[in-house]
């Protein structure tokens, strides 16, 4: 499976944000360390906060931090969150009935999101001190 770049993103903010648990974090600040685009980053932070996994401070010395511990942020739920893990529309199809595949795929997927259920934001950024450092270097 294939995550969308919107996903991508998201979990680049919450490591971003991981990494550095004791300050606000600017979009713009995020958008350079990635490289990538603030507009597009100021869509995903929008969607994390609404779904509670950052909090969201306005102003002039806003930005973003997490809205709660890392070890409370489920990998699994924020794909889900995210993503529309439909992998195929079968709904069209003309052989849909007797298709084994729908049933097939929708197995695959929750493997797929089983597998990122078992997974905190914490476990994943057990090397803040280093995600840091690489982001500071970065281009």
């Amino acid at each position: 499976m294939k995550l969308t770049r919107h996903t991508d993103y998201a979990l680049r903010v919450l490591l971003y944000l991981a990494a550095r648990p004791d300050r606000l974090c600017s979009i713009a600040e995020i958008a350079r360390a990635y490289d990538i685009s603030q507009n597009h980053l100021m869509k995903v932070a929008n969607e994390l906060a609404r779904a509670g996994h950052v909090d969201a401070v306005r102003g002039r010395n806003g930005g973003l931090r997490l809205a709660r511990p890392a070890a409370e942020i489920n990998i699994g739920a924020v794909v889900r969150d995210t993503e529309d893990l439909d992998v195929v529309d079968c709904g069209d199809c003309i052989i849909a009935p007797a298709c084994g595949l729908t049933g097939a795929l929708a197995s695959a997927t929750r493997a797929f999101i089983t597998v990122l259920d078992s997974y905190t934001l914490a476990d994943i950024s057990r090397q803040r001190a280093r995600i840091a450092t690489l982001l500071e270097t970065s281009p």
